[in-house]
């Protein structure tokens, strides 16, 4: 693609009481914006349930597996490949491999877990029943064909900084577009086999939660993306899922205890020439509310987007769901994602 290209994904999601991301001590995880707590969701969390989806969806061909057992998950394509080399000797030929090709481990592990794709793992396993012990070769393996979530995200290996893979996205920390303050769930639970004389509780306990209306917000750099994967239908195929996994994927913690099951209130999507654009400033200003917090923000989201303008050039495209007035409107999430197929297929083939 000869020019820059950016995506930006923004979303607004109401969360019941729910403690989907924990800090050490099992809190809520907040920050401080704008002079007051808000709630928070971690960028790593977030992509975490990211990568989860992907894998769950199917639409994947290059799985990755990011994991210190990479000597054993390299082995394994070995026997797939001749079923007649015996386990350990796959071992010390897939721990040789690596090891050639800079990456080093201790006692058949990664000293540090390793994002690897499931074609790069064939391959390595291909070439280290080959015999292949050059070091450039064995790297290059390693950095072809990465799978979708390593263009994504990225890989950093200290071992060897030219086995790094810098990240074509940014996601960033969800936080609430309004003040929070933590709450405490007292709970109880009784054997129930105790004696009958026995009327207290076999435990007592405390969780905490809040609940909030969530900005998210993510941006992919799709020249970057388009020059990892090298294939234009590939590339757009690989955005699609990503902002349907952004939309509809979401972090665990807790959620038996919670059941806190939403889905997106509001969602825009916006095609950039210049650089991308948070537009969390809509809410620096918390939202101060006693009748909810969706249809303020939706408001203060789109009155945002208009002030960006002053700044930066005119998008090429704005794709809104749930935002009367804003870009270019639509029905459903179906229709969103024909859409934004349609509008970005052209700017990929012109590659």
């Amino acid at each position: 693609m000869n020019k820059r290209l950016f995506l930006d994904v923004h979303v607004l999601q109401n969360l019941p009481p729910s403690n989907i991301n924990r800090d050490d001590t099992g809190s809520p995880k907040t920050a401080q914006y704008g002079g007051v707590s808000r709630s928070r969701v971690s960028s790593q969390a977030w992509k975490r349930a990211m990568r989860q989806y992907f894998k769950d969806s199917g639409k994947l061909r290059n799985e990755s597996k990011r994991t210190l057992e990479i000597v054993q998950y390299v082995a394994d394509e070995i026997q797939k490949l001749d079923a007649s080399v015996e386990r350990k000797a796959a071992m010390a030929m897939a721990e040789k491999a690596f090891n050639n090709a800079k990456v080093k481990t201790k006692e058949q592990k990664a000293k540090a877990l390793f994002f690897i794709s499931a074609v790069q793992a064939q391959k390595l396993a291909q070439a280290a029943l080959q015999g292949q012990a050059d070091t450039e070769e064995l790297q290059k393996l390693l950095k072809d064909e990465p799978a979708v979530d390593i263009a994504l995200f990225g890989r950093m290996v200290a071992d060897d900084p030219s086995l790094n893979e810098d990240a074509s996205s940014q996601v960033a920390h969800a936080i609430s577009t309004h003040a929070v303050q933590t709450e405490y769930d007292f709970y109880t639970a009784i054997d129930d086999l105790a004696p009958k004389d026995n009327a207290g509780a076999s435990m007592l306990d405390t969780k905490e939660f809040n609940s909030s209306t969530l900005y998210r917000y993510a941006n992919v750099a799709v020249h970057e993306f388009l020059q990892q994967l090298g294939d234009a239908d590939l590339t757009l195929h690989a955005l699609e899922l990503f902002i349907e996994a952004f939309a509809l994927s979401l972090p665990t913690g807790n959620v038996n205890s919670y059941a806190n099951q939403t889905l997106p209130s509001a969602m825009l999507l916006i095609l950039r020439t210049d650089r991308p654009v948070n537009l969390i400033t809509a809410f620096e200003e918390p939202i101060k509310s006693k009748a909810g917090y969706i249809a303020q923000s939706i408001k203060c989201l789109g009155k945002e987007l208009e002030k960006t303008s002053k700044f930066v050039g005119q998008p090429l495209a704005v794709l809104s769901l749930g935002m009367p007035g804003v870009g270019q409107e639509v029905q459903d999430f179906h229709q969103l994602m024909q859409e934004f197929a349609d509008q970005i297929a052209p700017l990929l083939q012109q590659s």
